[in-house]
């Protein structure tokens, strides 16, 4: 049989009323004495704390609204938060572009550019020598004939135990080559979506509120914030603010990275990827423009021009704009 207890409160005392007293020390009087009971009505106490405004809807001149269809790909949004702070306070939605937050995920585009950024800076320093590099002598090993052995020339050949290589690795080799434009852009983008959809894109208002120049702090606030084991922190500027360049100097799983330097491999390298809005900005504005030249002919022939030219005539920012 079952037994249940029931409690109340006396009538004569609402839950108002006992919220509303508080205790003050007056000098030295003896706070159980009935002066220092002062009543204080609701109120006050509402009005004491500032109310934490709505989150706005952050307005953006997006371009090129015309190459997803809206009912198939919609616009994506994303919550802004505060960086001033380890408690997360939502200060607006932001919309995104479907073209790079919402793009078809092609993995085979981004394992691509892992090889190709795993292989590009690598030298294959194997040398073999060949039988005329071989310190051994090259006289003959015996007669021509009358030995009743086979006719060899020299003991360096490839025949021989020994002997030089045909045709082996003669390094220095490098792996360098240069990825089709359309596969990086299409890299890019598929990495891009892929952390948006593993809610793993967070966006912020500014680098410039971090309060602290301490790596402490810093690591207590991605731990706050559940931001995941690695960050990578992502601005226009390649100068970072003084607190947040010191705080992340010391640390090796926090790294700062302006927009420019954006790759495949350090993006999946690290769990969380945290954006400021100038940042979103620059990579829409840059990726939607790669997407929608159509003057590849005039790339390919810059960077044809630019691997035959000699290093000292080369202008790189003009390669840089195009």
């Amino acid at each position: 049989m079952r037994t249940f207890l029931t409690v109340r409160l006396p009538l004569s005392r609402s839950l108002s009323s006992l919220t509303s007293k508080r205790f003050q020390h007056q000098g030295q009087n003896d706070l159980t004495s009935g002066d220092d009971i002062k009543p204080v009505s609701t109120d006050a106490l509402t009005q004491a704390k500032e109310p934490i405004p709505p989150p706005l809807i952050i307005n953006r001149d997006i371009q090129y609204k015309d190459m997803v269809n809206p009912s198939v790909k919609p616009m994506r949004e994303a919550w802004v938060e505060n960086f001033d702070s380890p408690f997360p306070i939502k200060l607006g939605i932001v919309p995104l572009h479907p073209a790079v937050w919402a793009a078809t995920p092609r993995i085979d585009k981004v394992q691509t550019n892992i090889r190709w950024q795993s292989r590009w800076r690598k030298m294959n320093w194997l040398h073999l020598m060949n039988r005329w590099e071989m310190d051994q002598c090259q006289r003959k090993p015996w007669p021509q004939k009358g030995t009743g052995r086979a006719r060899h020339g020299s003991i360096t050949s490839p025949l021989w135990k020994d002997g030089g290589w045909h045709r082996g690795p003669r390094g220095h080799t490098t792996q360098y080559h240069l990825l089709h434009h359309h596969e990086r852009v299409q890299g890019l983008a598929v990495t891009f979506t892929t952390k948006f959809a593993q809610n793993d894109v967070k966006i912020v208002d500014s680098l410039e509120n971090f309060p602290s120049d301490d790596p402490e702090y810093l690591e207590k606030f991605v731990e706050d914030r559940a931001w995941g084991p690695s960050v990578l922190i992502s601005d226009v500027k390649d100068v970072f603010p003084r607190n947040i360049a010191l705080a992340a100097e010391g640390l090796n799983h926090i790294n700062l990275m302006p927009v420019y330097g954006l790759n495949c491999f350090s993006m999946l390298k690290h769990e969380t990827l945290v954006l400021t809005l100038e940042a979103l900005e620059e990579i829409e504005k840059k990726m939607l423009y790669q997407l929608n030249r159509t003057d590849f002919k005039n790339i390919y022939t810059n960077y044809r021009n630019l691997a035959c030219e000699p290093i000292e005539s080369v202008n790189y920012e003009d390669y840089i704009k195009n």
